[in-house]
């Protein structure tokens, strides 16, 4: 259970209703956080309507944005958005122990653009300020300049839900670790969290 109570759709002003519905239905099982993120209407405007957006004009592959989505949430330890999107990531063609190892650096299981954008996500995540133009310079090689703003987004967002996801305490959904598992993967793979001192 969150550190915040549930908003249920009836108490959030219509204007965002049909984002909170969609969002809750097509989006992933994410009803939880929309739950959580429905106690402020702007944010669930802006924040989750900003993700139906770009769902809807996809540009990247689905395997990149994934993988930038697990990377983050792995290096970030969110449990949330692990159990989350390594089955999807599963559904892209990556073995379940390959996103299990996806940090390490000589994972097995990764295509050579596949590893760039692991690397990328991994430089975005904890030393952005550090990045080189080689990897940009590389990154031109397989994606167009609106594709490599948006991954950078994605990837900068994916740590803005780990960081909201854990410090409120969302839940789970339930279903989540079923499918998490019946992708091959194992609770071990999922971040532990000691308890809080």
């Amino acid at each position: 259970m969150a550190r915040v109570r549930d908003i249920e759709i009836h108490e959030v002003p219509e204007d965002v209703r049909g984002i909170y519905k969609r969002f809750s239905e097509e989006y992933g099982p994410f009803l939880n956080q929309v739950k959580v993120f429905a106690h402020r209407a702007p944010v669930l405007k802006h924040i989750q309507g900003l993700l139906l957006d770009l769902k809807d004009e996809q540009i990247l592959d689905k395997r990149y944005l994934e993988i930038a989505l697990v990377v983050v949430s792995k290096i970030n330890e969110c449990t949330y958005c692990v159990a989350h999107h390594a089955p999807r990531l599963v559904e892209q063609g990556l073995g379940a122990e390959t996103v299990a190892n996806i940090l390490e650096p000589d994972c097995p299981g990764l295509n050579d653009v596949d590893r760039l954008v692991r690397d990328f996500a991994v430089q975005v995540t904890e030393k952005p300020q550090y990045m080189r133009d080689a990897i940009f310079d590389e990154m031109k090689k397989h994606f167009t300049e609106e594709q490599i703003v948006e991954l950078t987004v994605r990837t900068a967002l994916c740590g803005f839900f780990n960081r909201v996801n854990d410090a409120l305490q969302i839940g789970m959904e339930e279903g989540v670790i079923e499918d998490y598992l019946s992708h091959g993967s194992s609770t071990e793979a999922l971040p532990q969290h000691d308890a809080a001192e």
